[in-house]
């Protein structure tokens, strides 16, 4: 039996170039494609998946928070990040999510090949330059951490502020979330007061640096 694969990214050319690659080995079929974070949580209850390729950086829902969705929604389902970013944050956090793997994209299919088949038989398996990265974290974890979005603010209040910072409207947001709107505006102000940041732009340029969302 094949594994079924699922690949998220925001990049149709991205999704064009590695899909043929996956196609072509045995045992592996890609299934489904999703082009942002919230499509991705839907189509992965829709197909169940094995495995989802997912970069970190996608619209409306960004790669961690979508892990996180995922390994709630069914644990079965192994998620490998593929992403530019080798920012410890991103690491890190991808990894606390619930991902089984997280390698650059500027690493060789063949690695992305060896990886799919580890994390099929549920190893974790991470980029060598990543694998620094989680050592020196744990050299150094009583140290204690600086603040960041992933621990002043609830899952909840990460994907509004996303959202907000898309430039999605209160009223699509409470739709994306199946929320009603004085829900949406009553974390809006919780965030803004939690950030002590009160304006969009600003609040954009937090959700850039937090890697939250990212600027096209």
């Amino acid at each position: 039996m094949s594994l079924r694969i699922l690949l998220a990214d925001d990049h149709v050319m991205f999704r064009d170039g590695i899909r043929p690659l996956i196609n072509r080995e045995e045992g592996m079929e890609v299934v489904g494609e999703a082009e942002s974070g919230l499509a991705t949580v839907h189509l992965a209850k829709k197909l169940e998946p094995d495995i989802i390729i997912m970069d970190i950086s996608m619209p409306q829902l960004n790669g961690v928070e979508v892990t996180w969705k995922i390994c709630e929604i069914n644990p079965a389902i192994k998620v490998i990040i593929l992403s530019m970013h080798s920012d410890r944050q991103f690491v890190i956090e991808s990894l606390k999510a619930g991902a089984k793997a997280y390698l650059l994209k500027d690493s060789p299919f063949e690695e992305l090949r060896r990886v799919i088949r580890a994390v099929a038989k549920d190893q974790v398996v991470l980029s060598p330059a990543i694998t620094d990265i989680v050592i020196k974290n744990f050299i150094h974890f009583s140290k204690q951490e600086p603040s960041s979005a992933f621990s002043i603010l609830s899952t909840r209040e990460r994907q509004v502020l996303q959202l907000i910072t898309e430039g999605r409207a209160t009223k699509e947001i409470a739709e994306d979330l199946c929320l009603s709107i004085k829900t949406i505006e009553s974390h809006r102000k919780q965030i803004m007061d939690k950030l002590n940041i009160h304006n969009v732009a600003e609040l954009t340029k937090y959700a850039i640096r937090e890697g939250l969302t990212q600027l096209e």
